[in-house]
């Protein structure tokens, strides 16, 4: 006989089974666009970046996003304003794993991760 559950039977029981898989980042969402990842991102205020960020409070070279092995991870470049993950400050060169969802605010810009 077969087990039949919430989880099996519903509509969103099958939706938090998805979720709970860990679905990886893909791509991040800036300024209503989506910007696809790839291994080694940067961030900053200065055109030498991958995400330009005009924004004074935003350093010239701020932070980067850093795929390792199957995760993506951000990384503060030692910013002067720092860099902030679902309002957290990140620790000035420490690796911070990103997950679906999360927000990265660097001065008054906000990055999403999807």
């Amino acid at each position: 006989m077969e087990d039949v559950t919430i989880a099996t039977s519903s509509a969103v029981g099958k939706h938090l089974e998805k979720i709970a898989e860990g679905t990886p980042v893909s791509y991040l969402v800036f300024n209503k666009q989506k910007i696809t990842l790839v291994a080694k991102m940067t961030i900053g205020r200065s055109f030498d970046n991958t995400i330009v960020i005009d924004n004074k409070l935003a350093s010239r070279h701020h932070a980067t996003i850093q795929k390792i092995k199957d995760a993506y991870f951000l990384k503060d470049e030692e910013s002067t304003n720092g860099t902030f993950l679902n309002g957290v400050r990140v620790p000035a060169g420490k690796y911070v794993r990103l997950n679906p969802g999360d927000k990265i605010t660097i001065g008054a810009a906000t990055l999403v991760m999807s």
